[in-house]
């Protein structure tokens, strides 16, 4: 991207290569949710975006969106159920995907009223690795997660990352961005650097 502008934030030029991950960490409210909504144009921005060279204007919304992911840390659930939410994914695919992150396959019978922030974060991700984009980005993916849980989805994000995925992931834990990212950016005054001040 180059020159992404949105409300407070940039202009941010950045290049996330395939099976990198780069952690993303700053103070609350700096922008680092807006800056992810952006990127997956979700919200209004300016700037140049592209994908494998393609620019994001010659490509659909939806189509972008697809394969540029967003996860937010709060997702929004639209049926009843789990699984219409699954329904135009490969469902071996989406087993295998809810089993690395500690699920059964009986998740998708689940009534989304009944789920725990943790069962609703790991779907969310189970549901954004099954649709397998070329860029994933998450907005704290473990921050409703135990140890336990936050261990298998860190694992599955870096085989995403190994298959090919660019990812991109907000988090305020600085051992886990250490751990995890592949490089390390700081989000502050709008903009991004490579340490933190």
């Amino acid at each position: 991207m180059r020159n992404l502008k949105r409300l407070s934030i940039g202009p941010i030029d950045l290049d996330v290569a395939g099976g990198e991950i780069i952690a993303l960490t700053g103070p609350s409210g700096a922008g680092k949710s807006l800056l992810l909504r952006a990127i997956a144009d979700l919200d209004p921005n300016e700037g140049q975006l592209s994908l494998s060279g393609e620019d994001r204007n010659a490509i659909s919304a939806p189509a972008w969106r697809k394969q540029v992911m967003y996860v937010p840390a709060h997702t929004g659930w639209w049926a009843d159920t789990v699984e219409p939410h699954f329904a135009d994914l490969s469902r071996a695919h989406v087993k295998n995907t809810l089993q690395r992150l500690g699920l059964e396959s009986t998740a998708l019978n689940w009534q989304v009223a009944n789920l725990s922030t943790g069962e609703r974060q790991r779907l969310a991700l189970a549901r954004a690795m099954a649709h397998e984009p070329k860029i994933l980005l998450l907005d704290e993916p473990t921050s409703g997660l135990d140890s336990e849980n936050a261990a298998r989805a860190e694992k599955l994000i870096s085989e995403i990352a190994k298959s090919g995925t660019g990812i991109v992931f907000v988090t305020h834990d600085v051992a886990q961005a250490e751990r995890l990212g592949t490089r390390r950016l700081y989000f502050y005054n709008g903009g991004l650097h490579e340490a933190a001040p």
